[in-house]
């Protein structure tokens, strides 16, 4: 990783209606690259993982890298929760970007015109740089 970094790693696991057996429909992963948390999105962004995807956000500090290459699919609230993420961390002078962004995951970005106005980087080393 580039810079020095220091990595701090937290994951959260939520299984599908409290069923431990079931697949696990989200892991969330956050470290910190370079003085900016990135938070790596495995699984399901949708109403069933809505809530621990927010409370895990708020635990972000105020510059903010979101890796959602591993989202199985996205619903219109997970958007709406990244997108408000966006507007209060950049509101607060904070810096926010995406990256691992899938059309046939997350089509609801390009769906509502989002694709065109959020930060999108191909690549963590892109998005740093472009937050540095």
């Amino acid at each position: 990783m580039p810079g020095g970094s220091a990595t701090t790693t937290m994951t959260t696991m939520i299984a599908q209606d409290g069923e431990s057996e079931r697949p696990r429909s989200l892991t969330l992963t956050s470290r910190v690259v370079d003085g900016i948390t990135v938070i790596a999105v495995d699984g399901l962004l949708d109403a069933t993982t809505r809530e621990e995807f927010a409370e895990f956000l708020s635990q972000a500090g105020p510059a903010l890298i979101l890796d959602l290459a591993g989202v199985t699919f996205m619903d219109s609230r997970a958007l709406g929760l990244i997108v408000h993420r966006w507007q209060t961390t950049l509101s607060s002078g904070g810096r926010f970007a995406l990256i691992g962004v899938d059309y046939a995951r997350a089509r609801v970005i390009w769906i509502t015109g989002l694709a065109e106005r959020l930060p999108l980087h191909d690549s963590l080393e892109e998005a740093l740089a472009a937050l540095a």
